[in-house]
């Protein structure tokens, strides 16, 4: 029986991440302590966990058929590997950063200067497309540190909340790229495993679509049914239900969590009255 293998970062934060995606999805990882590999007891999956940076290479080799990894990595060292879903979690941005007492105007402020950095080959396409050389140190794990100890003028490192930055005396002066966690898909995986990944893929985006939704309800006055329709963007259409004191009915539908206020606010000028608003697990279309 075929077995699809998922690669996902050892520890860390997208390690969370990405196990309580398929923990939403159903499935069962029986994952003992410090284990590489661990599989599913309800689907037939097997987890490798692998250090984020070499994750690429495992899935051009085909050791393992898809990963959830940071796309940032897959730019920097998987251009050729193929994204099949973005996955809307750890969220970041890869940024040129110097030190916070440095006047910044523009990307000549670079031009000759030492920047340290775990992502070369990302710092070196945008600045040859810019047009400036720099003098490059590459490094692994605490960049941040580069300025305060003289190796380097700037960094470029991963960057999402910014406190990092701020706690070395260096402030974000350039996006190179934004990046979240995506499912990237190995060349070599077998047709039986495309079926399994399309099977997990289909959970993954009922959970997706799920998470970034809210279903609403709502009591409604008859006379301004059709307006307050009229703002909810639903799946289909709203469901709409008479209540027992008449005149009134109740109104049911999807929203997206990112109108979610907008629309709230529009709902109430149009007359709905006692609106609720439920988180969805999943939602299967």
């Amino acid at each position: 029986m075929s077995t699809l293998r998922i690669a996902i970062q050892k520890s860390g934060r997208l390690n969370e991440d990405s196990l309580k995606l398929l923990k939403d999805c159903g499935i069962s990882i029986d994952n003992g302590k410090d284990q590489l590999k661990a599989r599913a007891s309800n689907f037939p999956l097997e987890v490798f966990y692998l250090r984020n940076g070499d994750i690429p290479q495992y899935l051009r080799d085909g050791v393992v058929d898809i990963a959830i990894i940071g796309e940032n990595v897959l730019i920097e060292k998987g251009k050729d590997i193929s994204i099949v879903e973005k996955l809307g979690f750890s969220k970041c941005r890869v940024s040129l950063a110097i030190p916070k007492n440095e006047e910044y105007t523009d990307m000549n402020y670079f031009s000759n200067k030492r920047i340290a950095t775990s992502y070369p080959n990302t710092v070196q396409s945008y600045l040859f497309k810019k047009g400036v050389e720099i003098d490059l140190h590459v490094i692994n794990g605490s960049v941040e540190i580069a300025p305060n100890i003289g190796l380097a003028d700037g960094i470029c490192d991963i960057v999402s909340s910014g406190s990092t930055l701020f706690k070395n005396n260096l402030k974000e002066v350039e996006v190179l790229l934004k990046s979240e966690a995506v499912l990237a898909l190995s060349p070599k995986i077998s047709n039986d495993n495309k079926t399994l990944l399309d099977k997990l893929q289909f959970r993954i985006q009922s959970v997706l679509k799920g998470r970034n939704s809210r279903y609403v309800l709502m009591n409604a006055p008859n006379e301004k049914l059709k307006e307050i329709i009229g703002v909810l963007p639903g799946m289909r259409s709203p469901t709409v239900l008479p209540l027992a004191e008449e005149g009134w009915s109740s109104v049911h539908s999807v929203i997206d969590k990112n109108q979610f206020w907008e629309i709230i606010d529009e709902l109430k000028l149009k007359g709905a009255q006692g609106i609720l608003v439920c988180p969805i697990e999943k939602m299967v279309l």
